[in-house]
């Protein structure tokens, strides 16, 4: 016997908690049991305003529903409308060859890179920089599948001579954030953008006056409130830890990284070369 969630399991989470909600939570609840799969799709501020609700009145339905926010029930709902095959990768079904699976892989990652340039700021990255050259420290955090995004950012910045810290541990991220000042940048990287911790450290980073960068996959995030910079990494997967995602944050970090290297040229080539030598006797 399969171990799938029943494909009415966040729907019907919904229908047993009508009768505790109010008014306009109703509303809500209504339009999102009419048309779950437009859910997947539109962000909070869409479903309030095709209900004629507040953003703040769709986040209390989801609470009062039993859902940690909007985007935890938008995922739910993705997960249960899925085909089996769809929990591992939004586009592949258990039908496929390897030679399907591989090219429907490829091609959720190149729309990624696509979708994600498409949405791009390019005078943010001018900005964001701007601040990454003129910090006194770097601190980049992240927590769980974000983890592998911070090292490759802490290998591309650090290579640069810039004074880079990269933490993936809840406690010595947050430990840091306290010690941070005005001239000091904190990079936080968060697909969901919902995580507590990057939150938390985010927040407190911000009330030491230090500037913000946010990577993650949801304008409308908690992380993103405390983020004087925001880069959204698009991806078209629905699953909560998108595969396609970490394809466009690390070429968001990659882009940051070229353009820092050219704004300090000579500097940049040096230490490449230093590096280079001191790691040529690793090499067979």
């Amino acid at each position: 016997m399969n171990d799938y969630p029943s494909i009415t399991s966040s729907l019907s989470k919904v229908r047993s908690q009508l009768p505790a909600l109010n008014d306009s939570e109703l509303k809500v609840a209504n339009w999102v049991l009419q048309n779950p799969d437009q859910v997947i799709q539109l962000s909070m501020a869409q479903v309030a305003q095709e209900c004629g609700v507040s953003d703040t009145t769709v986040l209390r339905f989801c609470r009062t529903a039993g859902f940690r926010g909007y985007t935890d029930l938008k995922i739910l709902i993705a997960q249960d409308l899925a085909r089996p095959g769809q929990i591992i990768h939004s586009e592949v079904t258990e039908n496929d060859s390897p030679e399907a699976i591989a090219r429907k892989v490829f091609m959720t990652n190149i729309e990624a890179l696509q979708d994600t340039l498409a949405v791009l700021d390019m005078s943010a990255m001018s900005r964001a920089a701007d601040m990454l050259l003129a910090a006194r420290r770097i601190l980049i955090i992240g927590v769980g599948t974000s983890g592998p995004i911070v090292q490759d950012a802490y290998n591309r910045f650090f290579r640069l001579g810039l004074n880079c810290h990269a933490y993936t541990d809840s406690y010595l991220q947050l430990m840091d954030a306290a010690l941070l000042e005005s001239n000091d940048v904190v990079i936080g990287i968060s697909q969901s953008g919902t995580s507590t911790d990057p939150v938390l450290t985010l927040e407190q980073a911000k009330n030491n006056g230090a500037s913000t960068i946010v990577i993650t996959g949801n304008a409308q995030s908690p992380i993103t409130q405390y983020a004087d910079i925001t880069f959204l990494s698009v991806s078209p997967e629905v699953r909560n830890e998108t595969i396609a995602s970490r394809i466009a944050q690390l070429s968001i970090i990659d882009s940051l990284y070229v353009i820092l290297s050219l704004r300090n040229l000579e500097v940049s080539i040096q230490n490449e070369r230093k590096i280079w030598q001191a790691v040529l006797s690793k090499t067979i």
